[in-house]
């Protein structure tokens, strides 16, 4: 159910025009992409602002909801339109024409760069420096970014007039709304080389391939990503340059599955020892590691090694081992063998063979093993 428009606000609900006005704009600078790029909500926060300022600036909508609330705007066909908008700060240049923020906001920053690395999990587990190598757009030294061939004039943009910006109008179902966009024939610079770059073609940048070493936390799961500010591609002239992605795909191991922070491994036990109990290794990521098999541990039954799992991302505890026990019951045996098999099969009675698990719970422990 969406917000109270006049608490999202911040306002009382005998508020003026001015007033609502006044705190929308307010809102909106703090929420505003180039100021809080920070905070991963913040397009969905301004869109709730915006969505609150359309129902309380129109005194028609403002009354509709006073009266019956958001399922009254709704019944009255009311719906807050954000198509047509590619991102947060085309939907702010649409209300605010790209000068709202004054000089106090950045030129929008050159493009992200995603990579991709592959490790394993015992580097997962320890760490590592990774070189990655990756294109990206960066400044043409030919020119030094200018987009003239060294020697010639630059002249001002007939197109934007010099301000490096093309604004038009449309209407909307917020009204009549003035878009600015970067102009195409400058790129924002406001300014035109009279001969292009010969090596850049006027654009003032080039691909390049650059190489980075990344460390790789430890405790780093799969699929997760690491971000290095200001390594993407250059922006345009003023503007910050993008950043770096690199998403981390941990490679399988035979030995263990990961859950979380725990390790979970499978230990192959003879029926024999199983029954009589023993002290057997286990694989660990350092090693190995002795855990202890009571005497008539039962198939599944897991045993948990501390502190033998995967450190916690940025922490320093770590999870743990789970040991799942997989009791391997003999096969081919010769005659021999079956003869003390069968005498042991003899002595056993009721009480060497009961169950300590109730047939329910034996089922959720076979389907929750199998389900995982």
């Amino acid at each position: 159910m969406p917000r109270d428009p006049y608490e999202v606000l911040g306002v009382e609900r005998q508020a003026s025009e001015q007033d609502i006005k006044k705190a929308f704009r307010s809102l909106a600078r703090e929420l505003h992409p180039d100021v809080n790029n920070h905070d991963p909500a913040a397009e969905e926060k301004f869109k709730e602002a915006v969505e609150a300022y359309e129902i309380l600036s129109d005194a028609e909508r403002r009354s509709t909801y006073d009266r019956y609330g958001h399922d009254g705007l709704r019944s009255g066909g009311y719906a807050p339109n954000f198509e047509g908008f590619g991102s947060i700060g085309d939907l702010f240049n649409a209300f605010f024409g790209g000068g709202f923020g004054g000089p106090g906001f950045a030129a929008a920053q050159g493009a992200d760069v995603a990579v991709a690395v592959d490790i394993d999990l015992l580097q997962a587990a320890t760490g590592a420096t990774v070189a990655v190598a990756y294109d990206a757009v960066d400044r043409c030294e030919h020119c030094h970014g200018n987009g003239a061939e060294p020697g010639t004039p630059i002249e001002t943009c007939e197109r934007c007039g010099g301000a490096g910006q093309l604004q038009s109008v449309s209407q909307t179902l917020l009204g009549q709304m003035v878009r600015t966009v970067v102009c195409d024939r400058c790129h924002g610079d406001g300014r035109v080389p009279t001969e292009p770059c010969e090596t850049c073609r006027g654009a003032g940048q080039v691909q390049v391939e650059r190489s980075l070493d990344i460390e790789i936390p430890a405790g780093i799961a799969d699929g997760q990503r690491i971000r290095m500010s200001g390594h993407g591609s250059v922006g345009p002239a003023g503007a910050p340059p993008g950043d770096l992605y690199v998403l981390v795909s941990v490679r399988e191991d035979e030995r263990f599955v990961r859950e979380g922070d725990d390790l979970i491994t499978a230990l192959d036990v003879p029926a024999t020892v199983a029954a009589l109990g023993a002290t057997l290794e286990v694989p660990t990521l350092d090693g190995s590691a002795p855990v202890e098999i009571a005497a008539g541990t039962q198939p599944g039954e897991i045993i948990t090694v501390r502190g033998q799992g995967m450190p916690a991302l940025r922490r320093s505890r770590r999870g743990n081992l789970r040991v799942v026990v997989n009791v391997v019951v003999p096969r081919r045996l010769d005659a021999a063998q079956r003869e003390l098999v069968e005498q042991l099969d003899g002595t056993l009675g009721e009480e060497n063979l009961r169950s300590q698990e109730t047939l329910f719970s034996k089922l959720r422990r076979a389907l929750g093993s199998h389900a995982a």
